[in-house]
């Protein structure tokens, strides 16, 4: 019986999948104008399926001769004497793995050890030379590779593609990784440098990257799962799915596994429920699956930062051309659908607020009790009034000392009041986030035993801060149906009085209040 894959590449015996081909498009083109290309995507999201289908397409059709060679053993390596070497054995060790055939000349040996810097090109151009066939190489992980050693890989093939028509070399070469070749080049030299006119990346005529699953395709995968074992996975658990995962193959992969193997124990009768899979996605985020946690480990650079904390304050991410946004976005951790730039999916959203704010909770809990869900609870509401009143005290004698310990020191204040909010609702409440750039305020709703309580942050930019807050906080109370709302204003200037900055005002508006909350 097949099943949900979530580590490595899909298998179509093994594993329920959908054809990576679908969410790819141009390849075959490229491949048959004799191009050199970069297809990239975030990880864990079936770039290595879909190259290995590849190479069985191509070598089933009878056109060409087709390599996969994974270069994920050079990771780090930025000596060429070190890199081209590993590169060599990988290229090598591969051929051995395929049917292609070829006879490994020891002289390479020598070529490798003595001359780094052009002795792939000499083996490959040896290698076309003997086949029978044109040759394709789908080269996956080359982001692995970095500084001079990538330069001495990409000048070796640039050398091999322009002397094409007069000696053979490889017909086409996708280069595949997360990033874009743009990253590359921003890794490899600072600024100020030049690659110069030969540059190695102008062989490379199109990046391409593999799409997320459509919400269609989410139904069609689980639909297998369906005819194969007689469980259901009802319309509205689908639905919910695609809403949280925006198509992300592994999640939508590893939510279907956690309901139905670790939640149900394998007992096809029940269906898959809106709670279970709710249940389960609280679980992943919780776990932090290794998928998970490499691209949280991201965050902690400062080009990741640059993007990302922006998006949570709500604020303009200025350069969307820059290789940082770039980055980010080939990281997976962010899209910008229609102009609106703001975390991949809301999953990732979570684990991005939990993990910036995992320390401030721990801190809140080892160092002050008072603050508990209990105190706030008024027969069977949040009293968010007095929840306000004791953060407007918490923020004042602490802010100070606790912004100077977040890397994210300007998202630091709407950090700090998601810690001091996650704590105290703990005991069975949730919090919905509205990340996006460009919006001018962050929206959170508290949810507690079926009611919401919209709040918005933001920062004092002037008084318009205020007018502008009223209206913003009065139209997400209408999206969460509610007739009563919360604006934070948090007022970071040095000169500013406390006593100026703390305050509380309500406001009413057509019947809804709206409280002011002054930080």
């Amino acid at each position: 019986m097949r099943y949900f894959n979530i580590a490595g590449p899909c298998n179509r015996e093994k594993h329920y999948m959908i054809e990576a081909s679908s969410r790819l498009h141009g390849v075959d083109r490229l491949i048959d104008m004799e191009q050199y290309f970069v297809i990239h995507a975030a990880r864990q999201s079936g770039k290595t399926t879909y190259l290995r289908d590849l190479e069985q397409r191509l070598s089933t059709s009878g056109r060409c001769y087709a390599l996969y060679c994974s270069l994920e053993t050079a990771q780090g390596v930025t000596d060429p004497g070190h890199g081209i070497p590993v590169v060599f054995d990988c290229i090598t060790l591969a051929l051995q793995r395929s049917t292609i055939p070829f006879v490994y000349d020891e002289r390479y040996e020598k070529e490798k050890a003595t001359r780094p810097l052009v002795a792939l090109n000499i083996f490959l151009t040896d290698l076309c030379k003997s086949l029978d066939k044109p040759l394709v190489i789908l080269f996956d992980e080359v982001d692995c590779l970095s500084g001079d050693a990538l330069i001495s890989f990409l000048r070796q093939l640039r050398m091999g593609y322009n002397e094409r028509s007069t000696s053979p070399f490889v017909r086409s070469i996708a280069l595949v990784g997360m990033r874009s070749i743009r990253d590359y080049k921003a890794n490899i030299r600072p600024e100020s440098e030049s690659l110069g006119s030969a540059s190695p990346f102008n062989i490379v005529t199109e990046s391409l990257t593999l799409e997320n699953f459509t919400e269609l395709e989410i139904s069609s995968l689980y639909r297998q799962h369906t005819d194969e074992t007689g469980q259901i996975f009802e319309e509205s658990s689908v639905a919910l799915i695609y809403q949280q995962t925006r198509g992300q193959p592994w999640l939508v992969n590893a939510i279907a596994r956690e309901v139905i193997v670790e939640t149900l124990q394998s007992d096809y009768t029940k269906p898959v429920t809106v709670d279970l899979v709710e249940a389960a996605i609280q679980t992943i985020i919780l776990r932090r699956d290794t998928h998970i946690d490499s691209l949280l480990e991201r965050l902690k650079e400062a080009r990741v930062r640059k993007v990302i904390e922006p998006i949570i304050m709500g604020e303009d991410v200025l350069d969307r051309l820059s290789d940082d946004f770039q980055y980010v976005q080939d990281l997976g951790l962010i899209s910008d659908a229609g102009g609106r730039l703001a975390p991949a999916n809301p999953i990732y959203a979570e684990v991005i607020a939990r993990t910036l704010t995992y320390t401030a909770q721990r801190i809140l809990t080892e160092n002050n009790d008072i603050y508990q869900m209990p105190c706030y609870i008024r027969d069977g509401r949040i009293d968010m009034d007095v929840l306000m009143r004791d953060f407007q005290r918490f923020w004042r004698e602490n802010s100070d000392i606790w912004t100077k310990r977040f890397d994210y020191d300007e998202a630091a204040p709407h950090l700090i009041l998601m810690a001091f909010l996650q704590r105290v609702i703990n005991g069975g409440g949730q919090i919905i986030r509205e990340m996006a750039a460009g919006r001018g305020r962050l929206d959170l709703c508290v949810v507690y035993e079926g009611a919401k309580y919209p709040l918005e942050l933001k920062l004092w930019r002037g008084e318009k801060s205020r007018t502008q807050g009223i209206e913003q906080t009065l139209r997400y109370m209408d999206t969460c149906g509610t007739t009563e709302g919360w604006l934070a204003i948090f007022n970071r200037s040095a000169s500013a009085a406390w006593d100026d900055k703390i305050y509380t005002e309500k406001e009413i508006v057509d019947g809804k209040t709206v409280t002011i909350v002054g930080l």
